[in-house]
């Protein structure tokens, strides 16, 4: 069974920085892209980040480059995203999802706010 577990969400405030993991099992870490996609109170789910299996190439969207960093450990076979200077509009639940989404977390709920 495909298992992704999302943690280290919470309460931040504007400026501030948060890193989530995301633990993984029931595939096959080293060979699989992985996605960091989040969901906003009332808008459709938006693609945030993409690292490739090897951790050799990621990409971000134009609202997150430059402050969100995603990363891998295959050896842990755990997903990271390290977000910094976040604002109000990074507010959103965000979910780690493998490369052929067919597998997604339950999801780690981010709230910037003073």
């Amino acid at each position: 069974e495909v298992q992704l577990v999302e943690s280290g969400g919470g309460l931040v405030q504007p400026g501030g920085s948060l890193r989530l993991s995301c633990a993984t099992s029931g595939f096959v870490f080293s060979n699989a892209d992985m996605i960091w996609v989040r969901q906003a109170p009332g808008k459709g789910p938006e693609w945030v980040s993409h690292i490739k299996s090897s951790g050799e190439n990621t990409y971000y969207s134009s609202s997150v480059k430059g402050r969100f960093t995603i990363s891998r450990d295959n050896s842990k076979k755990t997903l990271y995203l390290q977000m910094d200077n976040l604002q109000s509009d990074d507010t959103a639940r965000y979910y780690c999802v493998r490369g052929n989404f067919a597998s997604w977390g339950q999801g780690a709920q981010v709230t910037v706010s003073s």
